[in-house]
């Protein structure tokens, strides 16, 4: 059986959502809990497919006997449609729209105009930036001009622009804007590097050249980038969202199940967003054995590499996180992935874009600083390479392993590479030997969850 838990944009449980969770547990008598948040959902039936999916790959590893419950975290954050998820089959939705399916890795083809169901997607997420929204959506779909790039401009950055909030510990300061908005960069010169990059993934930028005398030429290609800085914009306050989701939200609700079912041994798991979301989590939990937490494990996480860092190689002070990790009374595990182009190259150009920020962190890269946890793991542990169904792992309680996944989460279309390549038993291998339960090799479907 799969449970549900949801929590609206500022972290406050859904109503009857925590009562129910808990009448489900009391009844069931299971005695652990995998509580996996995903980074984005297309609609409640897709969602609910995804986390299905990913429970069925999990379930064959743990033994017959352990009770074992699981539960889909359910918060406002999406992927944008346009981006396929390798490997995973989404059910028919209303109007027959999908977030685009894939199953071997190929090149993209882009449009510069923002599709009728992306925007009102970003509306229903933001429903208070809808009027900016609505003025960049226009913007898209005339021909460029120099007043029209400097209006972009304007509204994707007061679209993008939040009251500061959870900082991961890259600045010192949770910022009210992307890096991007605060670079040397003029407007143009932005959305150019923006489309740049993202054709360097390998994605075709599919567009007539449009725009007055002087820019004709690259009219597409500006429109292309504009584009893009919205996406990038958009995950950036998802990524902030996230962190508020799980300090206001998932921690209390951690807490308040361990208070109801003392002997109860929980395990969180976050993909992308959700890994932020679930580490935000720890702040609010106990220390060491008191803790209800038996294991975390992030997969392709959406947040600094340097969050869990004591001091920091790039300024005095450490991370958002740091001195948290005893809030987990077992293994912290990092699954991370060099093919990941959504965290490899865009989170860091979101968070500043290239050219500013090099430092001691990265004198051979000018952009470590903004390194993500999914793209390159945790500062400062020691990788090992992720090994195949059966592999036996050392872990330590209250310590993070990493794990470069990069040869088995490979697959996925530009621009995001293998960001949402998560559909693998090696990474359902870890979660199962991280919960420290008697575990089979077994990698049948099929099982109830």
């Amino acid at each position: 059986m799969l449970w549900t838990l949801t929590y609206d944009a500022d972290g406050h449980p859904g109503p009857g959502s925590v009562p129910n969770l808990i009448t489900n547990i009391r009844e069931s008598g299971i005695r652990d809990l995998v509580v996996f948040s995903h980074g984005w959902n297309n609609g409640a039936q897709q969602a609910t497919s995804l986390y299905e999916r990913w429970f069925e790959l999990l379930r064959p590893h743990l033994d017959d006997a352990a009770k074992v419950g699981f539960v889909g975290l359910y918060w406002p954050s999406q992927l944008w449609r346009d981006e396929p998820i390798p490997d995973f089959e989404p059910p028919t939705v209303d109007g027959g729209g999908s977030a685009g399916v894939v199953t071997t890795s190929s090149a993209a083809v882009l449009t510069s105009e923002l599709d009728p169901d992306i925007l009102a997607d970003l509306k229903d997420l933001f429903p208070e930036r809808a009027s900016n929204l609505d003025a960049v959506a226009g913007l898209l779909a005339v021909p460029v001009t120099q007043d029209s790039i400097a209006a972009l401009y304007r509204e994707i950055e007061a679209f993008s622009r939040i009251e500061p909030d959870l900082d991961d510990g890259e600045s010192g300061s949770a910022p009210p804007l992307p890096g991007m908005f605060t670079d040397h960069r003029t407007p143009t010169e932005t959305f150019e590097y923006l489309a740049d990059t993202i054709t360097a993934t390998g994605a075709i930028i599919d567009a007539p050249d449009v725009g007055a005398a002087g820019l004709r030429d690259v009219g597409a290609k500006i429109l292309a980038g504009a584009k893009e800085t919205l996406r990038q914009a958009s995950y950036w306050r998802m990524k902030q969202r996230a962190g508020t989701v799980g300090s206001v939200g998932l921690g209390p609700t951690v807490n308040q199940l361990g208070s109801e079912f003392p002997e109860l041994r929980i395990h969180l798991v976050g993909h992308s967003f959700g890994g932020r979301m679930v580490s935000f989590a720890l702040p609010a939990l106990p220390e060491g054995q008191a803790s209800p937490l038996k294991s975390v494990t992030l997969l392709q996480a959406a947040f600094s590499r340097f969050a869990f860092t004591d001091r920091l190689p790039f300024r005095s002070g450490a991370g958002a996180l740091a001195g948290t990790l005893n809030r987990v009374d077992g293994p912290i595990s990092v699954c991370y992935s060099t093919h990941d182009h959504a965290l490899g190259t865009f989170y860091p150009i979101a968070s500043m874009l290239g050219g500013t920020g090099a430092d001691a962190a990265g004198a051979t890269d000018p952009l470590a600083r903004w390194r993500a946890m999914g793209s390159h793991g945790a500062h400062g542990v020691v990788p090992a390479p992720l090994g195949p169904v059966g592999t036996t792992y050392q872990f330590g309680r209250g310590a993070i392993s990493n794990f470069d996944a990069s040869e088995y989460v490979a697959q996925g279309n530009s621009p995001s590479g293998a960001h949402s390549d998560i559909f693998e038993p090696t990474l359902a291998w870890v979660v199962a030997s991280a919960m420290l339960l008697p575990v089979t090799t077994s990698t049948g479907a099929g099982k109830d969850i």
